[in-house]
């Protein structure tokens, strides 16, 4: 579904229409939400509030342990169900938002009805079953999308909504700089004076927990470098979100073009790709990556994905990172695999 908006308040007015004749609603994002999922489902939520008069419900798996993120679904007040708690059989309509159906990212069984699914990554085949299908993987967010539905319904947006609906594109296309499209610098711009400002700052620049620090002294301390692909190990981490994160600084290094970030969550290896180029493909780097052993998803510059059944010991951990490190050099045709230390390992 393209924004023709002719097309898309017809395709909008035909999904109310089907929705309105059913049951209770549920909106599901995907495991450990980031800011796009969360401000799509809030903006989701909204649709159907206003124009169908009926609440829906967003549940959530993993956690939310970026401090940005903590603050945005607690300073813009975003309604959020633990997965857990949700009985599927309760709920006649079912939406994915910012996921799709089987990809390893998200909580619902395989197998399980989905009506609507609203994506900005590549589709998958199994998604094709489902009653509406919105996935346009040439946006650079989900958000964006949920927003045109919105406009051309004319729902008006609070402070809040527009705040998170601004933060999400700001923070997911990090300032439209990576992988934006005209759509989304159409919704950035038209958002960013209905945003409130002092929000947004207190969300950008949170306070950290001594938790994110340690996990940078591990990436540092770890980081090493093959040409222009910097490679990082963080150990065991407290919250899956910020091997993302890492992965988002260390990119910021001078001549590193890509970047692998790996931490232990649980029994799960986390795994976070990024890269500066526009001629890779992330997306499908990472699914190479974890080919026979995990599941991933991702587009252009930016992947994540996790490695199942991973014992938190020294040597399994040891032996996934070097198994992960192999298949990403070969990826991206490395030949020189002598591995230089990002921060000079000091000898006592």
């Amino acid at each position: 579904m393209q924004n023709d908006g002719s097309a898309l308040l017809e395709y909008t007015d035909a999904l109310l229409t089907w929705v309105s004749g059913r049951g209770k609603i549920l909106i599901v994002v995907h495991d450990n939400p980031d800011p796009d999922s969360l401000a799509s489902a809030m903006a989701l939520r909204q649709l159907f509030a206003v124009r169908l008069n009926r609440e829906a419900v967003i549940a959530f798996s993993g956690m939310i342990g970026r401090s940005e993120n903590l603050a945005m679904a607690k300073m813009l007040e975003i309604p959020l169900t633990p997965f857990q708690l949700i009985d599927l059989k309760a709920y006649q309509v079912i939406c994915l938002l910012d996921t799709q159906p089987e990809t390893g990212n998200n909580s619902l069984p395989p197998g399980t009805r989905v009506d609507l699914v609203i994506d900005h990554h590549p589709l998958k085949e199994v998604t094709r079953s489902c009653r509406w299908i919105d996935v346009r993987p040439e946006y650079g967010t989900t958000t964006t999308i949920v927003y045109e539905y919105l406009k051309v319904q004319g729902v008006s947006l609070g402070t809040k909504l527009a705040t998170a609906l601004f933060y999400a594109i700001k923070s997911e296309t990090q300032d439209l700089g990576r992988e934006a499209r005209r759509a989304d610098r159409d919704a950035y711009l038209a958002l960013f004076p209905l945003a409130n400002k002092a929000l947004l700052n207190s969300i950008c620049r949170p306070r950290l927990p001594r938790e994110y620090f340690t996990a940078l002294h591990s990436a540092l301390e770890h980081a090493v470098v093959y040409e222009d692909v910097l490679v990082a190990g963080l150990g065991g981490v407290q919250f899956p979100e910020v091997v993302a994160q890492l992965a988002d600084l260390m990119l910021r290094l001078e001549d590193v073009e890509t970047v692998l970030c790996m931490g232990q969550y649980n029994t799960e290896m986390i795994i976070s790709i990024r890269t500066s180029s526009e001629e890779l493909n992330a997306g499908e780097i990472i699914l190479r990556l974890v080919e026979g052993i995990g599941s991933a998803g991702g587009h252009g510059m930016m992947a994540g994905g996790k490695v199942d059944n991973v014992d938190a010991t020294a040597e399994s951990i040891a032996a996934t990172e070097s198994l992960l490190t192999d298949r990403l050099l070969d990826c991206r045709g490395v030949h020189d695999r002598r591995p230089l230390p990002l921060v000079p390992r000091h000898r006592s």
